[in-house]
Parts: structure tokens; sequence; C-alpha cells
């Protein structure tokens, strides 16, 4: 496709066309059923949400000067057992594998365009075309 008269309007017509086509893409795709049952997790959302709490609670009570060591290590307590829960549900899990999926996508086409722009591959390159979408 060499074409040395695209105009700025052809190249988002083009950057459009792209988007279309990667939404279309199976990792995509996952990606946003996973998202979705993310966030009609019951227990996965109630989990959040006291995470966040804790979290701005801890914020709270170290922002004092007079805190209560005690209270600190029983909020921090919690915020682990609330990590290690939420980081092991298998909601969170698959959403964040569908999120790498993704990011292995969106690097590879980025790739793609840097080497199609300066005919170098980023430094990021492995040069074991397993590892990305690929740039030939």
């Amino acid at each position: 496709m060499e074409n040395n008269n695209i105009d700025t309007k052809n190249v988002f017509e083009l950057a459009i066309i792209l988007g279309k086509a990667l939404k279309e893409d199976p990792r995509l795709v996952k990606m946003e059923e996973c998202r979705k049952a993310y966030e009609e997790d019951a227990e996965l959302s109630q989990l959040m949400a006291e995470y966040n709490v804790q979290q701005k609670a801890m914020e709270n009570v170290t922002m004092g000067e007079d805190f209560d060591p005690q209270l600190i290590q029983n909020i921090q307590d919690r915020i682990n057992v609330l990590y290690e829960k939420i980081t092991v549900h298998p909601v969170f899990v698959e959403l964040n594998k569908a999120q790498e999926a993704v990011n292995e996508l969106m690097n590879a086409v980025n790739n793609t365009i840097t080497f199609a722009i300066t005919g170098e591959m980023p430094s990021n390159c492995t040069h074991d075309c397993s590892t990305c979408g690929g740039c030939h």
C-alpha cells in the first residue's frame, strides 16, 4: 500500500478501519466479555468497594498527627486479606489475562506501525515472531 499522497483525512479513515478491525479481534471480544462479567459480579464488586473504603480509611488515619499504630495495622491486615481475595477471584483473573492479551496485541500493532514508519522494529522486538503479532 505505497501511496505517498495519503492525506490526513485518509490517515484517520484508515485509523477508523483499523479500530473497527481490532474491535472484532477475538482478544478484544474476550476482554469485553470479561469486563462485563467483572462489572456484574456482585461478590467482586463488594470486595472492591470494601478495598477502596479501607484504602481511604488508611489515608485518613495516617494523615493525622495522633494515629494509632494498632488501628493502622488492623486496616492494613484487612486490605491484605481483601487484596488476596480479589486477585485470586476467577473473574478478576480472567479479566487480567484478557487485558494482557489485548496489551500484547496493541504492542504488536504499534510495533508494526513504527516499523512501517521507520523501517526499524522498536527496541522491544524480540526477533522471535512467535512472541508478537508480526511486523512483516
